[in-house]
């Protein structure tokens, strides 16, 4: 079983850069990809980005690619997502998300693949 919290969200300007955290609990969690998802009031969970247990193969949403960075350190069971050039439109609850089996689908983009999830942090971003 994996335990998952993020950390690192607030309330920022346009422009500015936040780094969200998640640390992860979990024997075999740096076997996992893990992926960042969001969601908006009203709108459904997207699909943000992710990264398989190397750090070497990532996945990025069209909407941040360019301006979100993912990464991980296996060593401290931590995943990051820095988010650089924020927008108002970037204003969400983050979430991260363990896939179990990542070589059914890898770096896949449905939620229904991440068998774990956090409790998210909210993420502001004031124009």
């Amino acid at each position: 079983q994996v335990q998952l919290v993020e950390s690192g969200g607030g309330l920022v300007q346009a422009g500015d850069s936040l780094r969200l955290s998640c640390a992860a609990s979990g024997r075999t969690f740096s076997r996992y990809t893990v992926g960042w998802f969001r969601q908006a009031p009203g709108k459904e969970r997207e699909f943000v980005s992710a990264v398989t247990w190397s750090g070497r193969n990532t996945y990025y949403a069209d909407s941040v690619k360019g301006r979100f960075t993912i990464s991980r350190d296996n060593a401290e069971n931590m995943v990051y997502l820095q988010m650089n050039s924020l927008k108002p439109e970037d204003t969400a609850v983050y979430y991260c998300a363990a896939d179990t089996t990542p070589l059914r689908n890898p770096g896949s983009r449905s939620f229904d693949d991440y068998e774990y999830w956090g409790q998210g942090t909210q993420v502001t971003v004031s124009s």
